[in-house]
């Protein structure tokens, strides 16, 4: 009895050990193991968080190594902005963060714009503000859009547009969920919790 227990135990730990190899726990992983690959052109589309909190929505958002922008802003400084922007993508969400070890919504906008020394508000509702209020129609590159994301009528986020296409704006954010991304104003959450769009670049 003893050796058949014994041998029981056996094989369902040859089992578990088996499954447990074929767990993947990063991108290069993957692509080593030949379970994933990618190209930088590939849209990364409808991505569902695993629960129902903040930025949990289906999103079409793109990864560092695929975003490319179509449209540009008439305004230079505004396109370095979003250029600059754009280099932080992939970076965790930090509460409080201004650096690539951590950001943010507002820490990203923040630091970007420093960048630039331009210098803004710290936090999303003191941002929103700040320069001349701009209608979705006269959106550009590197104008601040803000959201109401805490069911509330309060602003408590905001990202830089980098892009305004006839039916979307898109523009980079750090996600609590997701760090810093491109999302887009067609994602049902973000068209649901839009609040307004501010310009504090003069053209």
């Amino acid at each position: 009895m003893k050796r058949i227990t014994y041998l029981l135990f056996l094989a369902i730990t040859i089992v578990s050990c088996k499954t447990q190899s074929n767990i993947i726990t990063s991108k290069e992983e993957a692509v080593e193991k030949g379970v994933y690959s990618y190209t930088k052109e590939k849209k990364v589309t409808n991505r569902v968080a695993a629960n129902t909190s903040y930025d949990s929505e289906t999103t079409n958002e793109y990864d560092k190594t695929t975003y490319v922008r179509v449209s540009k802003s008439e305004n230079a400084i505004a396109n370095q902005i979003v250029d600059d922007a754009l280099r932080n993508l992939g970076v965790s969400y930090k509460t409080g963060g201004t650096t690539r070890m951590g950001m943010d919504c507002s820490g990203l906008v923040f630091s970007t714009f420093g960048n630039y020394d331009i210098k803004l508000p710290r936090t999303s509702i003191d941002m929103a503000k700040e320069g001349e209020m701009m209608s979705t129609k006269e959106a550009q590159p590197g104008d601040l859009i803000f959201f109401k994301t805490n069911g509330k009528s309060v602003i408590n986020h905001v990202g830089i547009i980098v892009e305004v296409l006839p039916n979307e704006i898109k523009f980079i954010h750090s996600s609590t969920q997701k760090g810093v991304i491109v999302s887009s104003t067609s994602d049902a959450y973000y068209g649901k919790t839009f609040a307004q769009i501010n310009r504090v670049l003069e053209y």
